[in-house]
């Protein structure tokens, strides 16, 4: 009995912890990433039910010093999530430049598609931000990448009228 109350102990912390790491990521808790890190090392590199892993979450949600902690812990700045979105392509689309810096600087690979083709070049594109645009383009983003329905980054620049993106694109 004494056992078993143990293993279902276990089992329950290391569940809670993983959905604490995942509310600190989003929330930038970095206390308690830390806290967590330091209980089980490898909880930076777990997923949840939909693949968000703590980088992915804390990129997209502009958490930086988190970013930052997570990647100097080694994570791995290549995981996917269930549609095989990247860190990379979450900040992409929200627009942090300089969480884009530092994933790049980490070995974050430019021209990464996701399940329908996505970039994070594309997500950039497509959403106007052009300071990343041209960071990409600088770390040799291929604009030529064409996404599931046959769409470049200047075709959703265009579709979207990012008129500075698309001039940027055309050079």
């Amino acid at each position: 009995m004494k056992k078993i109350t143990f293993i279902l102990i276990l089992i329950l912390s290391s569940t809670i912890s993983a959905q604490s790491i995942f509310d600190a990521s989003r929330n930038g808790n970095l206390d308690k990433i830390n806290a967590l890190y330091t209980l089980d090392n490898n909880v930076i590199n777990t997923a949840d039910t939909k693949g968000f892993t703590p980088l992915i979450l804390s990129a997209y949600n502009n958490q930086l010093k988190v970013v930052a902690f997570l990647l100097e812990k080694g994570v791995a700045v290549e995981a996917k999530d269930a549609s095989g979105n990247t860190a990379l392509m979450g900040v992409c689309f929200k627009g942090s430049i300089s969480i884009v810096k530092i994933l790049i600087e980490n070995g974050a690979e430019v021209n990464a598609q996701n399940y329908n083709g996505a970039t994070a070049l594309i997500y950039a594109s497509t959403f106007g931000h052009t300071e990343i645009v041209k960071y990409l383009l600088a770390n040799n983003a291929d604009k030529n990448l064409t996404d599931n329905r046959g769409n470049t980054a200047l075709k959703h620049a265009v579709m979207q009228g990012n008129t500075a993106v698309i001039a940027l694109l055309n050079k």
